[in-house]
């Protein structure tokens, strides 16, 4: 096995980002390909494929490992994902089977996400947990007694599309409220315009053309108030929401994944604050809010990988 590599490939709406991992959770190779000029699927696993027997490691990938939007564990398809030109169902997974011979799973990527904490990351000594991904969208990956939790079809743990505002903002799944439209760093950005009339007028974060989550923690961090206002209004939103998540499986532990969790541990203290405030008594002060120990580390691609190795070492 030291010489031998899991393919791990995370599929974006924007990127593509493919490596070598080996089982101590190092990348030996990492790429991105930008995901919309690949018109077919099989332009794009040609792609990957050619870059990488050109460099001689096919033969040693013991199997692939996809982490896709609504990406389907038992069917390996990808099925009517939003942000992908890529429509319909595909069979992502035996596309990739047929053209390097090796065995090759999907999942979705918050699922992914959950293998590389388990595998690499800041789970490895929890077997109940849920890692929240918090990008463009809102996702979860559900692990109890050590295992992710799939469903009857393969989509368990939409988290991200419980409706936690009674007819509130429009999501892209077409229903309205959506944890996903406040607490991922679109929903973040859509605070701004809702909430900028109860604010101050001299906020640097308003005059920001075009402004990211990224900008909003910055701003934050110099003291602008409005920003800070919006940062305390998400964390509001979602430690609410995990004290009413945390009912269905009490985990150990919620680990925050993605862009606004790389803000820093201030973002998670407001989280865990706002969560020990709605929580039920019996899971009060017994569930922990974390952060991911991937960012910086490839995670996407290891969070793929993983899949492919927890497959194996079962």
């Amino acid at each position: 096995m030291s010489e031998h590599y899991a393919l791990g490939i995370d599929i974006g709406g924007t990127n593509t980002v493919y490596g070598l991992v080996n089982k101590n959770g190092n990348v030996i190779i990492e790429k991105s390909l930008p995901t919309p000029n690949y018109n077919e699927p099989t332009d794009l696993i040609n792609a990957i494929y050619n870059d990488l027997n050109e460099n001689h490691s096919i033969d040693k990938i013991i199997g692939i490992g996809i982490g896709a939007p609504n990406g389907n564990h038992f069917t390996g398809n990808i099925e009517y994902a939003p942000n992908l030109k890529w429509k319909g169902i595909v069979p992502l997974a035996q596309m990739f089977q047929d053209k390097f011979h090796k065995p090759s799973i999907l999942t979705n990527d918050a699922n992914a996400a959950a293998m590389g904490e388990m595998l690499f990351g800041n789970a490895k000594d929890l077997k109940h947990f849920v890692t929240i991904t918090l990008g463009t969208g809102v996702g979860s990956g559900v692990v109890i007694d050590g295992q992710i939790v799939y469903g009857e079809n393969g989509f368990a743990g939409e988290y991200g599309h419980i409706r936690i505002i009674p007819n509130g903002r429009l999501c892209g799944c077409g229903r309205k409220g959506c944890l996903e439209t406040y607490a991922s760093s679109t929903g973040l950005i859509r605070s701004i315009t809702e909430l900028e009339s109860l604010n101050k007028e001299n906020s640097v974060l308003l005059s920001i053309q075009n402004p990211t989550a990224k900008n909003v923690f910055e701003e934050a961090e110099k003291g602008d108030v409005f920003a800070s206002e919006i940062i305390e209004f998400t964390a509001e939103i979602l430690g609410s929401s995990l004290a009413d998540f945390a009912c269905f499986s009490n985990p150990k532990a919620f680990i925050l994944f993605g862009g606004i969790a790389q803000s820093g541990p201030e973002f998670a203290e407001k989280v865990k604050f706002y969560f020990e405030q709605n929580a039920l008594k019996i899971y009060q002060d017994k569930i922990e809010i974390r952060t991911s120990s991937l960012h910086g580390k490839n995670a996407a691609v290891l969070g793929s990988a993983a899949s492919m190795f927890w497959k194996v070492l079962n």
